[in-house]
């Protein structure tokens, strides 16, 4: 069994990954571009924003990757944090549903099985809710100069509500295994549950970033 580390470090370049094959349409991630220089007008926008959230250093650490693309947008760089919060997402998903199947054919039972269980519907239903809240994200960021106020409140209420019910999906199920006790005793559920936590960071600071996009007068 990997570690709570390793598992972390596992699923992070999964996202990592995830992000950079991403084909930049408006329905879909964008890519991260090959590492730069960012100029420091990027640097103390990203500052600034990730103050407004949270998780600073972890707003920031997630999102400096982007700050060639992003520059000074809000609505580039909220997309940015979708993105990253889809990537890890997807990850967990993906691990929760192997332990399960790992458990299944084991003929694991019990409480951490059935609470595994539900995190991988949970988290497979916060994952879908953020990918919508990115897309969303994304036609906002292509649409650019000529989106009228009606249309970047309509998407930002439907990005706020999306992400807030991911997180709701995400606290579950770190609730869920909690409540087992198995997060003290099981490295399992410790690692899913460490990767949760992170998860509902990403989405927090992704929620604060879509609740400072500026409204057109």
């Amino acid at each position: 069994m990997a570690s709570a580390a390793t598992f972390l470090l596992i699923i992070a370049a999964a996202a990592w990954i995830s992000l950079t094959d991403a084909a930049p349409s408006p329905s879909s991630s964008f890519a991260p571009p090959p590492p730069c220089a960012p100029p420091q007008s990027a640097v103390a926008f990203l500052r600034s924003r990730c103050a407004s959230t949270l998780y600073g250093v972890a707003c920031y650490e997630s999102l400096l990757p982007y700050a060639c693309i992003f520059q000074t947008s809000h609505v580039k760089l909220a997309r940015a944090a979708g993105d990253v919060n889809v990537a890890w997402l997807r990850s967990i998903s993906k691990r929760v549903k192997e332990l399960v199947a790992r458990g299944a054919a084991c003929g694991t039972a019990g409480p951490e099985s059935a609470a595994l269980r539900d995190c991988a519907s949970t988290v497979s239903s916060a994952a879908g809710l953020a990918k919508q809240s990115a897309a969303e994200l994304a036609k906002l960021d292509a649409a650019g100069a000529t989106v009228g106020r009606s249309q970047v409140r309509w998407a930002i209420s439907n990005t706020q509500t999306w992400l807030s019910a991911s997180m709701t999906n995400e606290a579950t199920c770190a609730d869920g295994l909690a409540a087992t006790g198995a997060a003290a005793s099981s490295p399992v559920a410790r690692e899913v549950v460490m990767a949760v936590v992170r998860a509902k960071e990403l989405t927090s600071i992704a929620l604060a970033l879509v609740h400072g996009i500026p409204v057109p007068p």
